[in-house]
């Protein structure tokens, strides 16, 4: 009787001990992130030409040229905030009425992706103000907003070529060159395209 005591007490102490061996057994910690060859830039630097038309003017015939910079701050791989500035200081031809300048201040979200190759895409949404000068327009600056996309080819890993293009929305009222005399704000579409070069740190 006992051993058969005995023997059941020696069996109790390893079933017991088994758990703290388990317990003292830790996972090891997670290595790096697989290096994919890509280097990874938090910040992203835009200046090129840009060429927007002007339905604000009323018979306006020609679109205006300027430039347009931006800067982009990645968050991961396929998302930016991006801040957006371009200033259209002349048409391409004459021929317009009147002298208008546009200027544009705006920024969002961005998604961005690589779709084959060195050539990547991005769709990005822009909410921010627009101001058309030397036409006295009513609001001296607008609410202006929309949507656009293009596309990036990567000369280098920081160096790449960008074409973009977007619709660009806005309200403003004419003065000089309304021929009904309201002043009544009226929505306007403006598309813009860009081309330039965009710097990566």
């Amino acid at each position: 009787m006992k051993r058969k005591w005995l023997l059941s007490i020696l069996a109790l102490v390893p079933a017991a001990l088994m758990p703290l061996a388990a317990s003292g057994q830790v996972a090891p910690d997670r290595g790096p992130r697989p290096d994919t060859g890509e280097p990874q830039f938090k910040y992203q630097a835009f200046a090129g030409f840009a060429y927007t038309n002007l339905n604000q003017v009323n018979q306006s015939r020609y679109g205006l040229i300027g430039v347009d910079l931006e800067i982009s701050r990645n968050f991961g791989r396929y998302f930016a905030l991006t801040a957006d500035g371009a200033y259209f200081p002349s048409s391409y031809r004459s021929g317009n009425p009147g002298n208008p300048k546009v200027a544009m201040l705006l920024g969002g979200p961005e998604l961005h992706a690589p779709l084959y190759g060195k050539v990547s895409g991005y769709f990005r949404g822009l909410l921010g103000g627009e101001h058309t000068g030397g036409e006295s327009m009513t609001p001296r600056v607008s609410f202006a907003g929309g949507l656009g996309g293009g596309l990036d080819y990567a000369m280098s890993p920081r160096l790449s070529l960008r074409l973009g293009g977007d619709d660009i929305l806005s309200s403003f009222s004419v003065r000089n060159n309304s021929q009904q005399g309201s002043f009544s704000p009226h929505r306007r579409a403006n598309a813009r395209a860009t081309i330039g070069v965009a710097y990566r740190f």
